[in-house]
Formats: structure tokens, C-alpha cells, sequence
């Protein structure tokens, strides 16, 4: 940059030093040929003289980008100088020539200074710097930078900084002397790695000279992590279903947390940390990894309708963070219990007089599910002479719908029936035997109302003469009979009396008890004396069957002893 500038060459004015030293000046970068100054006049000879004296250079080395023109006596440039190759750092930079003329024999000393030009820009020692700065760094942390360097010295070298903008960092420059700078780069605002883990800014120096030139460094500027992140579940309820008949192993669902730090503060665990109702934990299991939570138990509807779990995934940071959320498990009923059927209060035996409407049993019917599988239909089988009345809710009475009659039917075997709504359906049923009391509803009752015996005269006393049976089908005192001659009964010519035939000789009316014995209990009729058909040869006998019963009941009948006649009698004159 500095060729065109050293296209007009303003040389500074030689002056003569005492012992012969002649000195000049010369910008770096100077062009070949370019005159640095008129060293034959500067050295008082004349035109001419410098030629015929052989004016010329000695002792050339780094020396040889400077000639001296024959011709002219000038100093010229015979390659273009580098101060900073020839000086580095150094300043001024001069070069040390030796002039020898011959004729008489003379030796000048001729100092060139090389001054300096902006043709160097700043570098750094590298293009990209990485750092790593810890994301819980507080706002004023200080990360010291390695500044840029300028080959060239001066203004030149004179370097200023500049950060490209960042609302997370600033630049500090400190000045320790004219020539060093101590750079900082300072937090200003607190890091968030899971927002933005890597910071990219350009440094830039700038030196001094007109114009002036710059160098350039990124930074590239990693978060460290800090576990300053809790795992965060995705959903802070999980709502699920199950069927309460769900096998062992069933899934429930796959819950799932992520942390966006990163390295072990992002690696985490799951597990259950408690569940509602308490002590269900263990129906549950959870893969701490995947978050699968799967059923390890048996569910009941009936038991417990909703369960609730609630999760944690710890990570592993130091110290360590944990998330939560639950999970709301909703039991679904399936028809799995039958309907149940249980006897409250049994009124029996039943009575045969009985009225429609009695109660003979309380029942109470239920079925632990619900909806539909719990929604139950009952009935009576048989049909009769019993049915159900729902009094309420799972209550029923067992009530009677038809007369009951003992003598015919003596003890009922019902069944109660029940049908839930499920699909299919379940079914219980529940047996009731029911006994029917007897009632003294029944009168005795002889077969015939006119017995006719035939008995022979002149029989001995105490002879069976007949045996009745009245039947009473009630039971127990209701249908036992005892049998008595009924005095209070219409003879054929007065009360409880025999009554004789109108071929009787010698006959009379007595009283049956006078004549015959009746047994209570069997009901053997037996002669109590001699039969004479003279006298008597026809007996009414009014006999009475009685029952034990309350009030009792009593049945007739009549006995016709007829008395068969013997040839007993030799004839009188």
C-alpha cells in the first residue's frame, strides 16, 4: 500500500555529520531506483568526480538493496526495503553504509533510516479462539484474552479493540504501558446453555495509522452445563383407562420428561413415588428408563374405581433435580360378578288361611358392578302361588298371590331368580322352602251316614259288632278323631235311645249307651249285653267323630243294628 505513496519521493535533507557521516532517510516499501539522496554533493564533490573517483559501496550484505549511481554520485534503491524484516521493533531502524573514494583514498560513513509505513495489519495469534465459559458464571466473571500484535511500530503499532455486539458480553481493555494491553472478556449478563449453548463474536484490533488497518479473531464462546434445569414430564396429568379384567404386564401408558441440560445433567430415571389409595404402589411398576407403566396386580372395579400415581424422574446432576406429574388410572367395569340374593327375614310356615298379599319374605338383591352390569331383574319360580314386590332400591318382599290349601299342597319349593343386564349376563338364584301350617279347615267325615250291621241274638257280651273310621285330612290335633255316641242325636223315637221295630215283642226304648260301648280312639263298637230279638230286633245307633282342633269340628253318622232272629222260643199253648 505504501508503492504509490513512494512514487513521489519527498527526501529529507542530508546533512554532514562531523568525522564524514552523511545521513538520510527512506520510507520502508520504497520503490526500486528511487533516489534516496545526492550523496557526490552531499560529500562536496564535483560533477564528474564521483565517477573518476569510482565512488562506491563497501561491505554490502543486507546492504545490498542500496547502490550508488556511477553516473550521478545519487544513492538509489536497488530493492524495495522491509523496515520490519531488517528491524523488526526496533526504531528508528538505520542501515550503517560505507562509502569508499578513491584518489586520494577516502572513507565515508553514510546512516540511511528506514522509516516506518502502515503496511502491516494486526494479527492474532489465531483466527478462531474457543473458550468454555460455566453457564451458573455470575455477571462480572472476567475470561482474559490474548491481544493481537502489529509488526509494524509507531502510531502503526498503536491498537485499539472492539467486540461485535452481544447483550451477554463486553470487552475490558487495560493499558499495563504505552505498548501492552490486557484484554477481558466480561460477562455482563447471566448464561442459559439450553437457550443459546454457543456464543459466536468477532474481536477486532484496529492499529493507528492513516488509514488505518484491522485484524480479526471469532470467539467461539461454549456453555458449560449446569444442572439448573429440572426433567419436565410433557403432560403434568396423564389420563388413562383399563378394563378392571386387564392382565398382569398391561401397559397403562408411557410417560415422558425430557431436561434440556446436557451430559449426566440431562440423564434421569423414573419411578413411582406414591400412589392414592395408599398401599396400591404395588400394583404398579414402572421402567425406570422408558417410563412404561405397566399393571402388575389385579384390578377390581368394585374395590377401587380410580388410582392415582404420582411419578418423579430424578436426573443426575450434582446436586440432583426431579420433575413430577400423575397419572390417573380410570377403572372400567366388566360384568364380572353375578348378582347376589340373600333372605332378610323368613316368615314361616305359612298358614293355610293365609290372605293375599302376606308377607312371607323379605329379600335384598344386589350386584357389586354397575351400569347396565349392575342393573338387576328378579323373579319367582314357579310363578305360584307366590311373587316379588320391589319395596326399594335391591329390596324385594316375597309376598302370596294365590290361597294356599295344606291338604293339597304341604310345602312349596320357590326359587328366587336373578339376571343382571351385562352382556352376557350373570345369573343367581336363591331356593326357599316354604311350609304351609294347617288350619282345622276340615270337618271328620265317615264314609257312608248309614252303617247297617247284622248281629245274631243270644251272642255274647262284649262281641264286636262293627268298626267306623271317620277321615280328617288335617294334620296333628286338627285330624285326630275321636269317635262318641252322640246322645245329643235324633233316635227314631227320641234322643240317643234305641229304637225298636214294630215287630218287637215285649220292646222298649233305651238309651244306646245301655247296650253298646263305642271306643274314642278306634271306633270298635261292642256289644255291652245279650241281643233278644224278641225283644228288640232294631237299634239306631247316632255316633259323633270329633277332631282336636280349635274350635273342633265333628262329623255324623248313623249305626242301623239290625238283631237276626234264632229259634230260641218252643211254642206255647
Amino acid at each position: 500500500c505504501g508503492a504509490g505513496v513512494l512514487r513521489v519521493l519527498v527526501l529529507q535533507a542530508a546533512w554532514a555529520l562531523a568525522g564524514g557521516q552523511v545521513r538520510y532517510s527512506v520510507p520502508e516499501e520504497a520503490k526500486a531506483g528511487t533516489v534516496v539522496g545526492r550523496l557526490a554533493q552531499d560529500l562536496g564533490l564535483e560533477a564528474g568526480e564521483a565517477e573518476a573517483r569510482r565512488l562506491r559501496l563497501v561491505a554490502q550484505g543486507r546492504r545490498a538493496s542500496v547502490e550508488v549511481s556511477g553516473a550521478s554520485g545519487a544513492l538509489l534503491l536497488s530493492s524495495r526495503l522491509d523496515r520490519e524484516e531488517l528491524c523488526g521493533k526496533s526504531a528508528p531502524c538505520a542501515l550503517r553504509l560505507e562509502v569508499l573514494l578513491e584518489r586520494p583514498l577516502r572513507v565515508f560513513h553514510v546512516e540511511l533510516e528506514v522509516t516506518d509505513i502502515n503496511d502491516n495489519a494486526p494479527i492474532f495469534a489465531a483466527a478462531r479462539k474457543n473458550l468454555s465459559i460455566a453457564e451458573s458464571s455470575v455477571p462480572g466473571s472476567r475470561f482474559p484474552l490474548e491481544g493481537a500484535s502489529d509488526a509494524d511500530i509507531g502510531a502503526n503499532a498503536q491498537l485499539s479493540y472492539a467486540l461485535s455486539p452481544s447483550e451477554h458480553f463486553t470487552l475490558d481493555v487495560k493499558s499495563s504501558d504505552e505498548s501492552r494491553k490486557s484484554l477481558f472478556l466480561v460477562l455482563a449478563k447471566s448464561l442459559d446453555r439450553e437457550t443459546i449453548p454457543v456464543h459466536r463474536l468477532v474481536l477486532t484490533a484496529s492499529d493507528g495509522g492513516r488509514p488505518s488497518l484491522i485484524g480479526t479473531m471469532e470467539l467461539v464462546i461454549s456453555v458449560v452445563d449446569a444442572n439448573d434445569n429440572a426433567p419436565q414430564f410433557n403432560q403434568s396429568v396423564y389420563k388413562v383407562q383399563l378394563p378392571e379384567n386387564a392382565t398382569d404386564g398391561t401397559l397403562l401408558v408411557r410417560v415422558n420428561a425430557t431436561d434440556p441440560d446436557e451430559g449426566s445433567n440431562s440423564e434421569f430415571c423414573y419411578s413411582i413415588l406414591s400412589s392414592t389409595p395408599i398401599g396400591n404402589k404395588g400394583l404398579f411398576t414402572i421402567d425406570t428408563k422408558t417410563g412404561e407403566i405397566r399393571l402388575m396386580g389385579t384390578l377390581d372395579f368394585e374395590d377401587v374405581r380410580l388410582h392415582e400415581l404420582q411419578i418423579e424422574a430424578t436426573d443426575k446432576g450434582t446436586p440432583s433435580l426431579s420433575g413430577h406429574c400423575s397419572v390417573e388410572l380410570k377403572v372400567l367395569d366388566v360384568n364380572d360378578n353375578a348378582p347376589e340374593v340373600w333372605v332378610t327375614s323368613l316368615s314361616v310356615p305359612v298358614p293355610e288361611d293365609a290372605s293375599l298379599g302376606t308377607v312371607v319374605a323379605l329379600l335384598s338383591v344386589s350386584d357389586r358392578d354397575s351400569g347396565e352390569n349392575g342393573r338387576v331383574r328378579c323373579w319367582v319360580w314357579p310363578a305360584s302361588p307366590f311373587g316379588l314386590e320391589a319395596t326399594f332400591a335391591g329390596s324385594y318382599s316375597l309376598v302370596l298371590r294365590e290361597a294356599l290349601d295344606r291338604e293339597r299342597v304341604s310345602e312349596y319349593e320357590v326359587e328366587v331368580r336373578a339376571e343382571d343386564g351385562g352382556a352376557p349376563a350373570l345369573r343367581a338364584r336363591r331356593g326357599l322352602r316354604v311350609p304351609v301350617s294347617d288350619v282345622n279347615d276340615n270337618a271328620p267325615a265317615f264314609a257312608q251316614a248309614v252303617y247297617t250291621v247284622l248281629a245274631r241274638e243270644n251272642n255274647a257280651a262284649g262281641a264286636e259288632l262293627a268298626r267306623l273310621w271317620a277321615r280328617d285330612p288335617d294334620e296333628a290335633g286338627n285330624g285326630r278323631v275321636s269317635y262318641s255316641v252322640w246322645e245329643g242325636g235324633a233316635g227314631g223315637a227320641g234322643g240317643g235311645a234305641a229304637v225298636a221295630s214294630s215287630g218287637a215283642v215285649g220292646g222298649g226304648w233305651r238309651p244306646a249307651s245301655s247296650y253298646v260301648s263305642l271306643d274314642a280312639e278306634s271306633g270298635q263298637i261292642r256289644l255291652k249285653g245279650i241281643l233278644d230279638y224278641e225283644q228288640m230286633y232294631s237299634y239306631e245307633i247316632p255316633v259323633e267323630a270329633r277332631d282336636k282342633g280349635s274350635p273342633p269340628l265333628s262329623g255324623h253318622c248313623k249305626v242301623v243294628l239290625e238283631v237276626l232272629d234264632v229259634n230260641d222260643n218252643a211254642p206255647e199253648v
